[in-house]
């Protein structure tokens, strides 16, 4: 099942979201991180979200299975009056254990409907090239439109190049 977390359940999914994202991490997954993320500094981080998701600029989902959290992401909406027909998509992320069953791109849907039925027409995101991440992105009809050198560490702090992509979804803005 996946749930949108609300501000009210959101800092009780903390815990099960930093377990997520650290285990992206120790696996290697470039989400903004360095190897030997642990619990507490993961979940420090989550909580400094919270701010975005009372206020809305920020969603949260949580796909659960028997009450454990198996994979999140989050869709970050522009705060800029002329960027308001656009999102972030970001830390999109599911325990190795259940990764090649499909639930990155149920997430990865539920991201862009989301997002099509509050009248965003424009999805951005970035990723590691040549990450498992971008397969995802490219079978599920995202387009990259360039590549940056260098342009983050991964977990082991090694610079990577980073593929930027768009998505068209809902209806296109007004010109």
């Amino acid at each position: 099942m996946i749930e949108r977390l609300t501000a009210g359940t959101f800092a009780a999914s903390v815990p099960g979201l930093a377990v997520v994202l650290c285990d992206a991490v120790a696996g290697g997954a470039s989400v903004g991180f360095l190897a030997g993320l642990d619990r507490a500094e993961a979940e420090c981080w989550w909580l400094g979200r919270a701010g975005a998701v009372e206020d809305g600029t920020l969603v949260v989902w949580a796909a659960r299975e028997d009450g454990r959290i198996q994979g999140t992401v989050s869709l970050a909406y522009a705060e800029k009056a002329n960027a308001r027909h656009r999102a972030e998509v970001s830390k999109l992320a599911v325990l190795r254990a259940q990764r090649g069953r499909g639930l990155g791109r149920r997430l990865l849907e539920t991201a862009e409907d989301a997002a099509a039925a509050t009248g965003v027409s424009l999805m951005m995101l970035d990723t590691e090239t040549g990450s498992a991440a971008e397969t995802l992105y490219r079978t599920a009809g995202w387009q990259r439109y360039g590549i940056v050198p260098d342009y983050a560490a991964d977990p082991a702090g090694v610079p990577r190049d980073c593929s930027f992509y768009f998505k068209r979804v809902g209806a296109a803005p007004p010109r």
